[in-house]
């Protein structure tokens, strides 16, 4: 008779309460014109194309559209914002306070030196914005992606939001080196938002300088598709240009002010809404601005919601709770802790954005921190669930005013049931990367089981699950677990393996309909075998700080198929354990 061993998931689900696992308005047109006829030194220029007709207007058929070979007639468009949300009154472009409006008209900078093209997502580029792969070659693209130039009839926006920082409120803070520069809708009538990442300052940048380094956005590049690719909901990346031009960076705020390279990322997401973009307007008492944005918002981006119902925000938050506590399942299921969960950066959307000091977690440890600048270790992968419910009771408290009794009383209830809903889901997902089918009562203490194996020996979490994925059962049943396993070896090494093994394989002849080849293939389509972790990560940007980009490029493809075995990767070693010099790699938020 085999020993049974529980451990709660303590390990994973810190502190939550769960079940025992556990309009000043201004019309756009004045301002911009206004804006333009100012030419402001240091301004993008503009890119005259022959029409500046959305393709709302064109009535786009997909059946009928093929991918634009060049950029003359491809256009967007910020009506769809603007013609609901204020504008600041305020057209120069200088670090302020800014109140009563949803955002500031913002033009890009152009770098002074030459720009060159890193990378390109061709999936984004083609699957969502219905342009073909050959006009990146084109001067105009490398204009257009730069912010050197926009597009006829756009008008970039920077976004006014607040946020809670490590847990404190921290005022306004805002686009300060982002700029909006139109919204795409593409032949399958998906809307999506552009934003330049790193294209100059903004009235919210602060004390910042607007730009972003190469080395922060070769990471937000990478693993804004890395995410994609491994089914988690996140923005998208479709563009990295890099230039000459001088920015001085402190990257571990430890005086050693350093030169790099600005660099700008093109990012896409259906929004950019934030919890942040809320709580501004709750917090400055403008209530009917706040009305106005969640109103557009639940049109836009919510459509089981119906905008006139009375319930309507109840409705919203219940969605968000919801896609919320799945989301952060998810990026425990692939071992990812974000670094920065700040309210400023968690989306309305439930997707993931604004990609800084995140680390993928090499060897199992519920306290991993990826950010040095952490150092409370707030934002530890462990707790990210709890962190995930502080955020969403700042979502409540902005909500609030809008809510009556009634309503509010609903709403906390919502949220009271979030550590229910992400437990239930982290379960599921933990189970599939097992291979179990079914449901049995042992099935908990077997995950949490493993967990604490792996937790004591240090194994690597992405090849452990990966070589479960991979080794048969026979091969587990003789507990020789042959050296291409390394992960798994380093586990074997623990007194209670062979109990845990045994617990699994018994749990495994209770799936129904199921063999061992059946199970191998499944849990290979749910385990990883690349993910960018931080060292795999340090190596491209070290390469593309001296400009090679091969590497770059190469981990584009591999991590377009992370669930399949790559010659290149292999040989590189993204699979094998962490080089030795990358034992002690650090990040940080400065980028």
């Amino acid at each position: 008779m085999t020993q049974r061993i529980g451990f709660p998931f303590c390990c994973l689900i810190q502190r939550l309460h769960i079940p025992r696992l556990l309009l000043l308005c201004v019309t756009f047109q004045p301002v911009i014109c206004s804006l333009i006829q100012l030419g402001l030194e240091g301004s993008a220029n503009l890119l005259h194309l022959f029409s500046n007709k959305s393709n709302q207007e064109q009535g786009y058929c997909e059946a009928e559209t093929t991918l634009a070979s060049s950029l003359d007639f491809w256009t967007l468009s910020s009506d769809n914002l603007i013609a609901v949300l204020p504008i600041d009154p305020v057209k120069e472009n200088y670090v302020r306070k800014v109140k009563n409006c949803i955002f500031s008209v913002a033009l890009p900078t152009p770098f002074k030196s030459r720009v060159h093209l890193v990378a390109v997502s061709k999936e984004v580029l083609e699957d969502i914005l219905d342009l073909d792969l050959s006009v990146s070659e084109t001067e105009h693209f490398i204009q257009l992606v730069s912010g050197e130039k926009i597009v006829f009839g756009s008008i970039p926006l920077a976004h006014r939001y607040g946020g809670h920082q490590f847990g404190i409120w921290a005022d306004q803070l805002g686009d300060g080196r982002a700029h909006l520069i139109g919204i795409y809708m593409n032949r399958q009538g998906e809307k999506w938002e552009l934003q330049l990442k790193g294209s100059g300052k903004t009235p919210y940048s602060r004390n910042g300088d607007g730009r972003a380094v190469l080395r922060s956005s070769v990471r937000e590049f990478l693993c804004s598709e890395a995410m994609h690719y491994l089914g988690i909901p996140t923005s998208r990346a479709a563009s990295l240009v890099v230039s000459d031009d001088e920015v001085w960076r402190d990257q571990f705020y430890n005086g050693n002010i350093v030169k790099e390279r600005g660099a700008v990322v093109l990012r896409v997401a259906k929004s950019w809404f934030r919890i942040g973009s809320l709580e501004i307007l709750a917090h400055y008492g403008e209530l009917d601005l706040l009305r106005t944005l969640l109103d557009f918002i639940i049109q836009e981006h919510f459509p089981s919601v119906d905008v006139k119902e009375p319930n309507r925000y109840v409705g919203f938050f219940s969605i968000v709770v919801s896609k919320t506590a799945q989301l952060i399942a998810l990026w425990m299921s692939v071992g990812f802790a974000h670094g920065v969960c700040n309210t400023d950066n968690f989306s309305l959307l439930s997707i993931t954005i604004d990609y800084g000091p995140f680390g993928f977690m090499e060897a199992y440890n519920p306290d991993f921190v990826p950010n040095t600048s952490d150092d409370e270790r707030r934002y530890k992968i462990g707790n990210q669930a709890n962190i995930g419910m502080f955020n969403l009771n700042k979502l409540l408290q902005a909500i609030n005013p809008l809510l009556d009794p009634g309503q509010k009383q609903l709403t906390a209830q919502i949220l009271e049931g979030y550590p229910v809903l992400y437990y239930r889901r982290f379960r599921e997902l933990f189970k599939t990367k097992l291979g179990l089918l079914g449901d049995t009562e042992g099935d908990d203490d077997l995950i949490a089981f493993l967990l604490h194996l792996m937790e004591e020996t240090e194994a690597d979490f992405t090849m452990t699950f990966r070589q479960l994925s991979e080794i048969t059962q026979s091969q587990l049943q003789e507990l020789s677990v042959p050296q291409q396993f390394w992960a798994l070896k380093m586990i074997s090494k623990h007194k209670l393996f062979p109990v845990w093994v045994s617990q699994y394989l018994l749990r495994l002849k209770s799936n129904m309909n199921d063999s061992d080849s059946k199970r191998r293939e499944r849990m290979t389509t749910v385990n990883p075998r690349y993910v960018l972790k931080n060292w795999v990560a340090e190596s491209a940007v070290q390469k593309a700080e001296r400009n090679d980009f091969s590497e770059v490029r190469l981990l584009q493809q591999v991590l377009r198929h992370p669930f399949q075995k790559h010659p290149a990767a292999e040989r590189a070693g993204y699979a094998s354990p962490t080089p030795s010099w990358a034992r002690d790699l650090r990040v940080s938020c400065s980028s």
